[in-house]
């Protein structure tokens, strides 16, 4: 008997609740909440950038308390080594031979806190690991887990004393996103719950919500994978990268102020997101609104501008927007 139809209703029902339920929990920030289920569903890694304590640390520890997953969160700091991060060997006396041990960065979903205070060779050791689902240290390369999932965080309001991510380590990451502070009535059900977590404090500790089993999320990237795209879409979604490599096809002006387009590593981070954002909604296609919806995330830190557009005030963003704004839908 054919079972498709009814794991698919379940898997929507599952990722459903584990967006409600983290909505509920993350306080006006669903953009953030929607970005972590798309990055979960698409098999990549986020780069948060936000001002302190708007809930980027609370919103990968809820997502990873309600996975069947192992988490661990590093603060990035100017003195810390790669093998802090790592692991390294260790000499074991008793059995005269050295033995590695693992870093954080070998749990299943790690927290990269602050990222840009870290050296350059740290910054690499997790974005290589992130790009190769692998560690080598010395002779021996060590595999990831399965699972494994990157969130690095930035702050836009301290530069002194921080290591900017090259571009080119940029791309890496699957989204970035910039979130910013809660509307009011949203500020005042974050102090509802902050006063409800505090009496909690004092009380015996609930029992810890259901863990989503990694199983599920393999299947349900699977199905991620499935959803039908249109051909004209899919030229859409190429397009776009595309326009953001020879801007001149729309608009003169817009190619000066555009150095370097998307990667085809762009293109497939804006197909597997849209089908990740689609599937999320409980659809089994994907539409135009979704490839534009995540296009600003997946490519601002991908299309770079020209020092002129710079000195003018345009980042990827903007660039970004009116790429959408000048490419016709189809």
């Amino acid at each position: 008997m054919d079972t498709t139809v009814p794991d698919t209703a379940r898997l929507h029902d599952v990722f459903r609740s584990l967006r409600d339920d983290l909505s509920r929990e993350i306080v006006g920030q669903a953009a953030l909440v929607e970005r972590l289920l798309i990055a979960l569903l698409a098999d990549g890694h986020l780069l948060v950038e936000g001002a302190p304590g708007l809930a980027k640390t609370t919103a990968i520890r809820a997502l990873a308390s309600r996975l069947e997953a192992d988490f661990a969160r590093v603060q990035f700091t100017p003195d810390l080594l790669p093998a802090d991060l790592t692991g390294t060997e260790v000499w074991r006396p008793q059995g005269g031979r050295f033995e590695f041990q693992p870093g954080p960065i070998f749990h299943s979903i790690l927290l990269a806190d602050e990222i840009n205070r870290a050296p350059a060779k740290v910054q690499s050791a997790l974005l290589e690991a992130m790009g190769e689902r692998q560690v080598t240290v010395g002779r021996k390369t060590y595999p990831l887990p399965p699972l494994f999932l990157t969130m690095a965080t930035q702050n836009p309001i301290e530069q002194e004393g921080t290591f900017p991510l090259p571009e080119a380590q940029l791309d890496r990451f699957l989204m970035y996103v910039r979130i910013g502070y809660p509307q009011a009535d949203a500020e005042a059900e974050i102090l509802r719950l902050a006063r409800e977590r505090a009496r909690d404090a004092l009380q015996p500790r609930p029992a810890a919500p259901s863990r989503i089993a990694q199983a599920d999320v393999h299947a349900a990237r699977s199905a991620v994978l499935g959803l039908h795209m249109a051909p004209a879409l899919e030229r859409y979604l190429i397009e776009i990268v595309l326009a953001s490599r020879d801007a001149g096809r729309y608009d003169p002006a817009l190619a000066r102020r555009i150095a370097w387009g998307a990667s085809p590593r762009g293109s497939i981070a804006l197909e597997r997101c849209a089908r990740a954002r689609a599937w999320l909604d409980g659809r089994d296609f994907v539409a135009p609104e979704d490839v534009r919806a995540v296009a600003p995330d997946v490519l601002r830190h991908r299309v770079l501008p020209s020092f002129e557009a710079t000195a003018e005030g345009w980042d990827g963003e903007r660039l970004v927007d009116d790429l959408l704004r000048l490419v016709p839908l189809p």
